[in-house]
């Protein structure tokens, strides 16, 4: 009896985030260019609540990084039910790869999924400084110098790339739930932040649409509508 007192338990305490991270983990898995597959944050550290967040590293071969990072947005449509393509990451740490959230329905919540595809080559650095728990560790073959130079310019320029108006309307949206989590969660100065993050995307999408091209960023140089509307 108490040991079947002790899983039910168990499983009544256990992430309700968990089945969900199972399926990511085998969809992420079928591809052969990914090579490890980390999961990170509060599922890792075992503090957990219903409101956070599924965090992976995925190490990627070096060489197929570009290849990987433009498909996901497909994978995690398709496979995983995302509603959007993802939000280029602009929160979390350079660790030499590209971060990117997506929000994926799951079980009536829409669950944030944060995904840092990260070179092969740096997945050892990551391991060494980061909390993380090991869901796959495939050894790729060695690498090689230019291929580790392919990975790291890419990760470089992708993250550099000017912003397009959708992109910072589903920035505006990921925001927005991050937003609600803090507010949940009673974390006032993050929430605080995240309100202020807000307010910069919504210059930057007025910007982008209106005058892409002109280089203030103040309020009084952006006119009301193009010359010539109507």
């Amino acid at each position: 009896m108490p040991t079947l007192q002790l899983a039910a338990l168990t499983h009544a305490n256990r992430p309700a985030q968990l089945p969900l991270l199972s399926k990511l983990a085998d969809i992420l898995a079928t591809s052969p260019a990914v090579t490890h597959l980390l999961v990170r944050g509060s599922l890792a550290h075992g503090t957990a609540d219903r409101l956070s967040d599924v965090d992976f590293v995925v190490g990627v071969h070096d060489a197929q990084l570009p290849a990987f990072v433009e498909a996901l947005d497909d994978l995690m449509s398709v496979e995983a039910g995302a509603l959007f393509p993802g939000w280029r990451d602009t929160i979390v740490a350079d660790l030499g790869g590209v971060g990117m959230v997506f929000l994926v329905p799951d079980d009536g919540r829409l669950q944030q999924i944060d995904l840092y595809l990260a070179p092969a080559s740096r997945v050892p650095d990551l391991q060494a400084s980061i909390a993380t728990a090991s869901l796959l560790d495939r050894q790729p073959a060695p690498v090689e110098m230019d291929e580790v130079a392919v990975a790291e310019r890419f990760a470089i320029e992708f993250s550099a790339r000017p912003r397009t108006c959708t992109e910072l309307v589903i920035e505006h949206l990921v925001l927005a739930v991050l937003l609600h989590k803090r507010i949940k969660r009673g974390q006032r100065f993050v929430a605080y932040s995240e309100w202020h993050r807000l307010h910069t995307a919504t210059k930057d999408l007025i910007k982008a649409a209106l005058a892409p091209t002109s280089r203030f960023w103040g309020w009084y140089q952006l006119s009301g509508a193009p010359r010539g509307a109507t």
